[in-house]
């Protein structure tokens, strides 16, 4: 959902319990992006195992990418991540969904949409969740 001034929420906060897989938010139309900013915020409650967290791209409906990670296990975080189009891709770059390693980007590579996908392992509980928060420059 885009909000004034570039401002997108990627993921509502929404609670994890049960272990999830590939459960994906809503695709945020970006066409024109240069630069994102995104702030995953994890409130822990207890129990649980792993989540993670991919921010994906794609260009024209066609493949999803993964160009950011966040990984969290059993204490709260609030994490950022920083993409830029201006920084060059290695050419020929092979396509990853939910794949990208722990906590790391990549760079050079913002098409016209993004959304979030993420994995749970474990069962949390305790009012375990996630909000990720972006921040787009056009």
């Amino acid at each position: 959902m885009r909000g004034p001034g570039g401002l997108i929420t990627l993921l509502p906060a929404t609670t994890i319990a049960a272990a999830v897989t590939a459960e994906t938010g809503i695709a945020c139309p970006v066409e024109g992006l240069r630069d994102l900013l995104v702030e995953a915020i994890f409130l822990y409650g207890s129990s649980g195992t792993t989540l993670k967290v991919w921010v994906q791209t794609r260009v024209k409906g066609g493949t999803w990418r993964d160009i950011m990670n966040f990984a969290f296990t059993t204490s709260a975080a609030t994490k950022w991540s920083k993409t830029s189009i201006s920084i060059a891709l290695a050419a020929a770059r092979a396509a990853s969904d939910a794949a990208l390693t722990d906590d790391t980007i990549l760079d050079g590579m913002l098409g016209d949409e993004v959304r979030v996908k993420y994995t749970s392992t474990g069962t949390y509980a305790g009012a375990t969740s996630i909000q990720v928060l972006a921040s787009a420059k056009y």
